[in-house]
This record gives structure tokens, C-alpha cells and sequence, in this order.
């Protein structure tokens, strides 16, 4: 792909940009003011360019890195290169696009997950808990989920926000999916009460792990 492909796609980007969308992302972390809807129709538009994504991630512009991890191939990245990438991607969006849409299916996310689980920068930290929440509920197979509980009970309380926050989803999804951990994950959460007051909108379960296992597992058992 020549390179003035890559300055055609970021002066679009540009004409995307909305001060009223960047004003609100913005208090989320995320330096971008690209309405997702119409960054997503951009991506279908230009479909599967794996050059382009690569170079559009080189920019280091977070509107183009989220456009890169949606025209990208997935399969295509190294394992270091993942590793790399997900230690230079700087906001929560990036973050979280580069490890659902790319990371997920990329065939080295099973060494990803064991390498970034307890790496020092609670960041990419955060993202080894994250694939092994998706583990926990589709392939506990060969988890120790005894040892993640001690885990989660030890080190959640203090842990920073990101981190903190894919810890509690873990210990959730324990207590949701695997009934004889249930009351130990329930306990966990009374007695740690992280996000036990996080502001929650109408209509919207609470991230709080006793609500959040409760609610889940109710609305499994009225299905």
C-alpha cells in the first residue's frame, strides 16, 4: 500500500473529527473525536488491508489505530508484534479494540494471556486478565480457578483502576459460570467491595461482583 494511501485515510479521519465527540471521549481517557458508527463504515468501506492497518497504527493517532484494528487480518501479527502493540496502545478504546478484535483471534493469544497475566504494567496486565475471564467462561479447562479466587482476594483491593477493574470482571465471571465457586466469589466481593458504589445507570446491572453474580445467574435460571 504507497503511503499517500495512508495520508488520504487520516485526512478523512480528520474530516470525521467532532469536537463534541472528543469532548465526551475525552473524559473516558480516549484522545479521538470519531463518531465509532461512522469510523466502523470507513473500516467497511476500505475492508481488509493489512499494510494499511500496520501503517495506520504506526501513526500513533488513536482514530487511526482503531480504524487499524478493524481492517487488519487478525491471524497475520507475529506474537511479539501483538506484545508490542499492546504496550504502546495508550487509551482505554485502543486498549480494548486491539485485544477483542485482534488479540482474540490471533493464535498466539493463549502465550499472550500466560506472558501479560502478571506482567508489571497493570495495563497489559489487564489484558491477561481479560483472556482468561474469556477462558473462565469458555475453556476453564486447565484454569486453576481456586488460585485465581487467591489471586483476585490478595491483590484486587489495591490493584489500579484498569487492572482493578478486569480482576472484578474475572471473579465475576467465576462466580456466574461455575457454581461451586460461587459463594467463595460472592464472599470475596462482600468483604473487598470494590466498585461496591460505582454509579450505575437505570436498566443496567452493576459491576459490584455479589450484584453482578446474583442478577446473572437469576436472569440464567429464568430462561
Amino acid at each position: 500500500m504507497s503511503e499517500p494511501m495512508v495520508g488520504e485515510v487520516m485526512a478523512e479521519l480528520a474530516e470525521l473529527e467532532d469536537p463534541k465527540v472528543r469532548e465526551v471521549n475525552e473524559r473516558h481517557g480516549d484522545d479521538h473525536g470519531v463518531n465509532l458508527g461512522k469510523l466502523r463504515a470507513l473500516a467497511k468501506r476500505l475492508k481488509t488491508r493489512q499494510e494499511l492497518a500496520c501503517r495506520l497504527w504506526e501513526t500513533d493517532d488513536t482514530a487511526a489505530r482503531l480504524l487499524a484494528t478493524l481492517i487488519c487480518r487478525p491471524k497475520a501479527f507475529e506474537r511479539d508484534e501483538l506484545d508490542v502493540m499492546m504496550r504502546q496502545a495508550r487509551t482505554p478504546k485502543v486498549h480494548d479494540w486491539l485485544l477483542n478484535y485482534v488479540v482474540k483471534k490471533n493464535p498466539h493469544s493463549e502465550e499472550l494471556r500466560l506472558a501479560w497475566f502478571a506482567d508489571p504494567d497493570p495495563v497489559v496486565a489487564s489484558a491477561g486478565w481479560a483472556l482468561t475471564t474469556e477462558r473462565v467462561t469458555k475453556k476453564p479447562e486447565s484454569l486453576d480457578l481456586p488460585r485465581l479466587l487467591d489471586i483476585v482476594e490478595a491483590e484486587m483491593k489495591d490493584a489500579p483502576d484498569r487492572l482493578q477493574w478486569a480482576m472484578n470482571h474475572c471473579l465475576a465471571q467465576i462466580g456466574i459460570d461455575h457454581a461451586e465457586h460461587r459463594a467463595r466469589a460472592i464472599d470475596i466481593g462482600e468483604r473487598l467491595e470494590v466498585l461496591k458504589d460505582y454509579p450505575t445507570s437505570p436498566g443496567c446491572t452493576s459491576p459490584f461482583a455479589p450484584i453482578w453474580i446474583n442478577e446473572m445467574v437469576r436472569r440464567q435460571q429464568d430462561k
